[in-house]
C-alpha cells in the first residue's frame, strides 16, 4: 500500500499557513508575475492559476504554468522545512481547471542536509541576466542536477558542442527578434518591466535587467528595454559556464507543472553553491519553435525552458508579494478563511480521472545533493 492509500488526514500546524505560501512565493516566474494565488483549510493549501498574471503572449498558459509549478516545488520544500513530507496531486478536479494543485501533509521527516541546504538557497536564488565570474561550476553539480530533474520526471540535457550552442544561438536570435516586432509581447514589457525606483513587489526591477548589447556567449535575451534605459551599464564578463534545455516527456499541462517544478528544484541547488542561471522562455513561447529546438539539436523530449549557467557572488533576489495577498478565502463561508477544517470530502487517494498523483519529496540518488 503506498503512502497516497494509506494518507491519513494532518491538520497543518496553526500559523503555519501564511510562512509556508511566503516561501513557495518565492519560486521563479515569467517576469516575475508570480501567477499564483492559494486556498488554505484545515487539512490542505490548493493552488491556483492567476490568470489575470498571464502574459498576453502566452496564450496557452504554458508559461504560467511552468511558473506555478516552480510554486509547488516551493511549497513542497517549505512542507519540508516543517519536518513534514508533502503529499501533492496536479490538477486535482477536471471541473475547475485553474486549480492546479493540493497539497497535504504526509508523514514526518527529519530534513536532510541536502533539503536544508536548499532551503537556505531560496531567499538569495534568482534569475541572473548580469555577468558571470571566472570559476568553473563545482565539481558534480551538474550530474546533481540532471538527478533534480530526473526526480521531477524531466530531464536536462546539456548543450555541450560548438554546433548546438550556435544553431541554438541563431533560434534563439531569431525568436527574440520576432518578438521585439509583436505588440503582445512589448505590452507585457511595458506592463512588468519596473522603472528605476519603483516600489512595486513583481515585475522585473532594473537592477536586475540585462544591459543592451548582450554579452559573449550569452543567448539572445528578451528586450526589457524597449529604449528606455532602464538597464545599469555593467562591464562584459566571461560567458556562460553552461546551457542546458530542461525537457519533459510530453507537452501537457501536467508537463508544464513538472517543468517547473524541476527547474525550481535545481535553481535552488545551484543556488547553495552560488551558482545562478539566466532563464530563456521566449525562444520557446510557440510550439513549432519548440519543435525545431527539438529536432535540430536531436533532443529526447519536448524542450520547455533554455538556461545559461554560472558562478555568481551576489544575491539580487527580486520582491515577492507579502502572503496575506496571495491567500484566497474559501468557497464555503461558514468555514474560517485559514486554519479551519474543509466542507468537502476529500479527494480520494491514488490516481483517479480528475488528476495524477505524484509522490512525496522524490530525493535525488544517493550522494546526489
Amino acid at each position: 500500500m503506498n503512502e497516497q492509500a494509506r494518507h491519513v488526514s494532518v491538520p497543518f500546524p496553526a500559523g503555519s499557513a501564511d510562512r509556508l505560501i511566503a516561501l513557495a512565493a518565492r519560486a521563479p516566474s515569467v517576469l516575475n508575475t508570480q501567477p499564483w494565488t492559494f486556498r488554505v483549510t484545515r487539512y490542505r493549501i490548493e493552488l491556483f492559476a492567476d490568470r489575470s498574471r498571464r502574459l498576453r503572449c502566452d496564450a496557452a498558459g504554458r508559461e504560467m504554468l511552468i511558473s506555478c509549478g516552480a510554486a509547488v516545488f516551493g511549497l513542497r520544500l517549505a512542507i519540508r522545512s516543517i519536518g513534514y513530507r508533502p503529499v501533492v496531486r496536479l490538477l486535482p478536479d477536471l471541473d475547475q481547471p485553474g486549480l492546479l494543485a493540493d497539497v497535504r501533509l504526509g508523514a514526518p521527516a527529519a530534513v536532510t542536509d541536502a533539503e536544508r541546504a536548499m532551503i537556505g538557497a531560496m531567499p538569495r536564488r534568482h534569475t541572473h541576466r548580469g555577468s558571470f565570474a571566472a570559476e568553473p561550476l563545482p565539481a558534480g553539480l551538474l550530474i546533481g542536477l540532471q538527478h533534480d530533474a530526473m526526480a521531477e520526471r524531466a530531464a536536462l540535457a546539456l548543450i555541450d558542442r560548438p554546433a548546438q550552442l550556435a544553431t541554438l544561438a541563431v533560434i534563439a536570435a531569431r525568436a527574440a527578434r520576432s518578438q521585439a516586432a509583436d505588440e503582445r509581447a512589448r505590452a507585457d514589457v511595458r506592463q512588468w518591466a519596473r522603472t528605476p525606483g519603483s516600489v512595486a513587489r513583481d515585475g522585473v526591477p532594473a537592477g536586475a535587467m540585462a544591459p543592451p548589447g548582450g554579452a559573449p556567449g550569452r543567448l539572445a535575451q528578451r528586450d526589457l528595454e524597449l529604449a528606455r534605459c532602464l538597464a545599469p551599464a555593467a562591464a562584459a564578463g566571461p560567458p556562460p559556464a553552461m546551457t542546458a534545455v530542461l525537457l519533459t516527456p510530453g507537452d501537457t499541462r501536467a508537463d508544464w507543472l513538472r517543468a517547473g517544478q524541476a527547474l525550481h528544484r535545481m535553481l535552488v541547488h545551484a543556488a547553495a553553491s552560488w551558482v545562478f542561471a539566466d532563464i530563456y522562455s521566449q525562444p520557446l513561447e510557440v510550439a513549432p519553435v519548440r519543435g525545431l529546438i527539438r529536432s535540430r539539436l536531436a533532443l529526447p523530449g519536448a524542450p520547455q525552458l533554455i538556461l545559461q549557467l554560472g558562478v555568481a557572488r551576489s544575491a539580487r533576489s527580486t520582491a515577492r508579494r507579502p502572503a496575506a495577498q496571495l491567500i484566497r478565502p474559501q468557497l464555503d463561508r461558514r468555514g474560517p478563511a485559514r486554519g479551519g477544517p474543509a466542507r468537502r470530502a476529500p479527494a480520494k487517494s491514488g490516481l483517479d480521472k480528475s488528476g495524477t498523483c505524484e509522490p512525496e519529496f522524490a530525493p535525488a540518488p544517493a550522494g546526489v545533493g
